[in-house]
């Protein structure tokens, strides 16, 4: 993911503290524990850089998800992003996690989100669904990204698409133009229409755009998009301030974590999962499953 990507000699420089609290987030949260689950997992499975890492010497493009549904528990599922897949093709790959709590979480296709302004998309909408309900128990919520182009000026056509998804499904919506997040009316106005749609505000946390870390949440469940830079001091310093905040929700209320980890070159995504369940794992009762490195050969 290039999205607020900056030069590394910027790094040193941004503050990567996450926002206070937002007061909204106490019309959310019980504000005492409740029963939760949590996911951890990548943008991708299919990663060569990954063989000999976390999968075995050897392993083809083909067998990539058999071993990715063994070190985490969820993908971010942006494939779905560029295709819509049918039934056949969503059942190969939910087989894969066959008796596992692993989710999938699709990503709408980019000819809704980005080419339709949200008009006459019901057919399209149709497919795509019908086609990662297959699924079945491994279908987690549905992502609806739009582009750091559309801003609110463009906002009736979305909120009636908001209004018309189906509400036995979850789906997370992210803003990227500054707009949604610099105007308070604006900002105000959309959380209300996502609460009121049971519709979740994904948070991205990237080092050139601080404004959608926003921390705001309109369920109780959080979808962060964490974005690291090749393991860089700052992306360790980074995850305790998660790693905190994460603890605090959970001890609020919170009831679904999902949290998917990207980098510009995502070869060094692994690595930093590993921190993350280490920091989560002793700080909380989550009990993540950490991804095992492949164990190097002494012959």
């Amino acid at each position: 993911m290039d999205f607020g990507k900056v030069p590394e000699q910027e790094l040193d420089h941004i503050d990567f503290t996450l926002p206070k609290e937002p007061t909204w987030n106490k019309s959310i949260l019980k504000g005492k524990p409740q029963q939760h689950k949590a996911y951890l997992g990548c943008a991708k499975w299919g990663r060569k850089e990954w063989v000999g890492k976390i999968y075995p010497k050897g392993t083809k493009d083909a067998q990539f998800l058999d071993h990715y549904v063994h070190h985490y528990n969820s993908i971010e599922l942006n494939a779905t992003h560029y295709k819509i897949y049918d039934e056949a093709a969503i059942s190969k790959w939910s087989d894969k996690a066959k008796g596992m709590d692993f989710k999938f979480c699709p990503k709408v296709p980019q000819v809704i989100s980005h080419y339709s302004g949200f008009k006459n998309a019901d057919n399209t909408t149709t497919s795509f669904l019908e086609g990662i309900l297959a699924f079945k128990d491994h279908l987690g919520p549905v992502f609806l990204q739009v582009s750091d182009k559309y801003s609110p000026k463009q906002k009736e056509n979305l909120f009636n698409y908001m209004a018309s998804l189906p509400k036995d499904l979850q789906f997370f919506f992210e803003a990227r133009h500054p707009s949604w997040f610099s105007d308070a009316n604006e900002m105000n106005e959309l959380l209300h229409v996502l609460k009121e749609n049971n519709i979740g505000f994904v948070i991205t946390d990237t080092a050139g755009r601080r404004d959608c870390a926003h921390m705001h949440l309109t369920i109780p469940k959080t979808f962060i998009r964490y974005v690291g830079n090749s393991l860089h001091k700052t992306d360790y310093e980074r995850m305790n301030y998660w790693v905190d905040r994460i603890d605090y929700w959970l001890k609020n209320g919170l009831e679904e974590l999902y949290f998917f980890m990207h980098m510009h070159d995502e070869a060094t995504s692994p690595e930093l999962t590993i921190d993350l369940v280490d920091k989560l794992n002793a700080k909380t009762d989550l009990k993540l499953k950490k991804p095992q490195f492949v164990q190097p050969s002494l012959f």
